[in-house]
């Protein structure tokens, strides 16, 4: 049976956490007897942790990955180097906000044998339309200095092989600030099998997202440069 880790990071959530992973636990249950659901939490205030904690006590099957920076990206990249280093067959990364629903994981997961990658589309989104401006003009500019066409590059909710994310995690510096949309960039650019489904994406039901809109801007800004580097290393490798 192939081992799938779901990985999460988390920060400030505990109007959310518990909920969120009692609901994405389930989804273990016929999967490999190695597979894994782990959450990166580190730096949180609240009281996140000890919920984490004392949910892992009768869960035989939960991970707490707490010695990565506190920043979302680099989480997200702790989280994919782990499940590298223990063997995962597939990695799916979702957020810990509740704006996913583990309902349609399955559709993915039965998809899974045909693609290297299949990526959330979140034609609807419940968390604004700034955030939605900003995913637009993110598929502007991926199109603009990479020359791919993704309609969603940074959705939370992505099944991808193990091996291929392999390829590519190692490129990226580990504190690194948009890692899902580097991976996205990089499937799609170097023409691994992908598929992008439609997906849901809820309003948040508690609790304040860390990344702000002018958060958002300032780490925008940093991702001009990082793009046009990145870029040239890609155009390197293809030569």
């Amino acid at each position: 049976m192939d081992s799938l880790y779901i990985v999460m990071p988390a920060y400030n959530e505990e109007a959310n956490i518990l909920r969120v992973i009692d609901s994405w636990y389930g989804i273990l249950e016929d999967k490999g007897p190695d597979s894994r659901l782990v959450v990166a939490d580190s730096g949180s205030t609240d009281a996140t942790h000890n919920i984490l904690l004392k949910f892992k006590e009768s869960h035989s099957r939960f991970e707490i990955l707490d010695t990565s920076d506190k920043q979302h990206g680099p989480k997200v990249i702790a989280l994919y180097d782990y499940a590298i280093k223990n063997g995962a067959d597939y990695i799916f990364q979702t957020d810990s906000d509740g704006q996913t629903n583990p309902k349609e994981f399955a559709d993915f997961w039965n998809d899974r044998k045909n693609y290297d990658g299949i990526f959330g589309n979140r034609t609807v989104r419940g968390d604004g339309k700034s955030r939605a401006f900003v995913e637009k003009v993110v598929c502007f500019l991926l199109k603009l200095y990479f020359k791919v066409k993704v309609p969603d590059a940074n959705a939370p909710f992505r099944l991808m092989k193990t091996s291929v994310v392999k390829k590519y995690l190692y490129k990226l510096d580990k504190d690194y600030n948009l890692p899902n949309i580097m991976m996205t960039t990089y499937f799609t650019y170097y023409n691994e099998k992908t598929d992008f489904k439609v997906i849901s994406f809820k309003p948040r039901k508690a609790g304040k997202n860390s990344v702000n809109i002018p958060r958002i801007i300032k780490i925008g800004w940093k991702a001009l440069g990082d793009f046009r580097r990145l870029k040239k290393d890609m155009k390197k490798e293809k030569k």
